[in-house]
């Protein structure tokens, strides 16, 4: 990972968001799911509320940084809560 001047912390995220699309991945193959209609305004299926969680999480991450001098680690943990909502009820 040198040739791409990647930090521990940014290996282990991109490692991270691997792992949990072979999670999603073998959960599908193993138990498929079916779309469903949450709070979310549209039926999701897993997978599309995985990528709405995804998507929430970044723009999160990006306002804290923006709007807030607070540590990154409290993004992660609210981005993190969001992330396990929108997979239950979302």
């Amino acid at each position: 990972m040198g040739w791409m001047a990647w930090t521990l912390p940014t290996a282990l995220f991109f490692a991270a968001i691997a792992a949990l699309l072979v999670a999603m991945t073998v959960w599908q193959t193993v138990s498929p799911g079916r779309e469903r209609k949450g709070f979310l305004p549209i039926s999701t299926s897993r997978g599309d509320r995985l990528f709405i969680g995804l998507l929430a999480a970044a723009y999160g991450h990006l306002l804290v940084l923006a709007l807030t001098d607070w540590p990154l680690w409290v993004a992660t943990a609210i981005c993190v809560a969001g992330m396990a909502i929108i997979m239950k009820w979302g």
